[in-house]
């Protein structure tokens, strides 16, 4: 089952089938939809949304399938109305590409402009999209600071307390009945965090490659696996390399 299948079955249930973890003290859930929620500030996080990425090709003359956006947003709407939070953080790559923001149909500005009400929403800027949003609700800042954390794009290098980041869509495998399996992650040492992609048509950079060296204390390092229906949580030892 995909995220987008689980979604839309997981929608508008109450029950948190996510894994509890904590980032330099803070408490957090790990969603296994690919958000992270920080409940005692209300705080909802998701990274790499590449939004309109099927478009951002399509400008370049490859043609991928143009339903990226729509699958998406349907999953964010998911865990936006499960856990209704008061803030929702999205760590950069929003878009695709620096003009995906301003040229998105208007259908996608409504959906987002809807769950966007009642609610604050602060856009990081990435690496693909530098320049912040165009008409939508919220705010577009370099990183936020807010209760201990630090929520940013890039990891910085080094051991970092209380980072919140994306930018490398970490990922994970492990062996399971003779065959290996591949996931999403979020990885933390309890420290600092690295979030999944959410965008749908991402995909993953393992936790061995050599981007993700010194970033962690290996010895505390856990991989929380986006699983069929739930997080599957294994210490970094227990990879497959």
């Amino acid at each position: 089952m995909n995220r987008l299948a689980l979604a839309r079955e997981l929608n508008g249930l109450t029950a948190l089938p996510g894994v509890e973890t904590s980032v330099h003290g803070v408490a957090a859930v790990c969603d296994p939809l690919g958000a992270l929620y920080v409940p005692d500030a209300g705080i909802l996080v998701v990274s790499d949304l590449h939004l309109e990425k099927g478009a951002a090709f399509a400008r370049r003359g490859m043609l991928l399938p143009p339903y990226d956006t729509l699958a998406t947003l349907t999953v964010l709407s998911a865990v936006v109305s499960r856990y209704d939070p008061k803030l929702v953080v999205s760590l950069g790559d929003n878009f695709h590409d620096r003009v995906g923001s301003a040229h998105l149909p208007e259908a996608f500005r409504n959906l987002i402009s809807e769950m966007a009400r009642g609610r604050e929403w602060i856009w990081i800027n990435g690496n693909h999209d530098p320049d912040g949003t165009v008409d939508l609700p919220g705010a577009s800042v370099d990183e936020m600071h807010f209760g201990g954390l630090t929520f940013r794009h890039e990891p910085k290098g080094g051991l970092q307390k209380g980072e919140i980041a994306g930018h490398l869509h970490p990922a994970a495998t492990v062996r399971r009945r003779e065959k290996s399996v591949r996931r999403p992650c979020f990885a933390t040492d309890g420290a600092r965090l690295l979030m999944p992609a959410f965008g749908v048509m991402t995909g993953g950079l393992d936790l061995r490659h050599k981007a993700m060296k010194g970033l962690f204390d290996q010895a505390s390092l856990i991989a929380h696996l986006l699983g069929r229906d739930r997080i599957y949580s294994v210490r970094f030892g227990n990879l497959v390399g």
